[in-house]
């Protein structure tokens, strides 16, 4: 899955450093390769992270390759969209949504 240019890969080994250590607002996708519903939100995360360059990070994980991220945060469903403001975790939206739910997620965290 090609990623936009404001996305950055987010790996079990440096979730502290993107993650938790960041301050402000992070978004995460939570995703796999075979997941069609993945397929259909990541284009969407990729404009989202375009559109709100330079106010929040957004990142993707892949779940296939990263096990233990998706445990610790109990993600069973993917698509998985994780919110964390200042490295906590405060919301979650699984499943595949408009950009519109999303957006209004952002801004309510914003």
């Amino acid at each position: 899955m090609a990623e936009g240019t404001n996305v950055v890969t987010i790996t079990d080994d440096n979730f502290v450093d993107q993650i938790e250590d960041g301050a402000g607002l992070s978004m995460v996708d939570f995703w796999a390769e075979w997941c069609g519903p993945c397929r259909m939100v990541g284009p969407v995360v990729n404009e989202i992270a375009d559109d709100f360059a330079g106010r929040m990070r957004v990142g993707k994980l892949n779940v296939d390759e990263n096990q233990s991220t998706p445990v610790r945060f109990g993600v069973r469903s993917i698509p998985s969209i994780l919110f964390f403001k200042g490295g906590k975790l405060v919301d979650t939206v699984v499943g595949a949504v408009p950009k519109a739910h999303l957006e209004q997620k952002i801004e309510q965290h914003l």
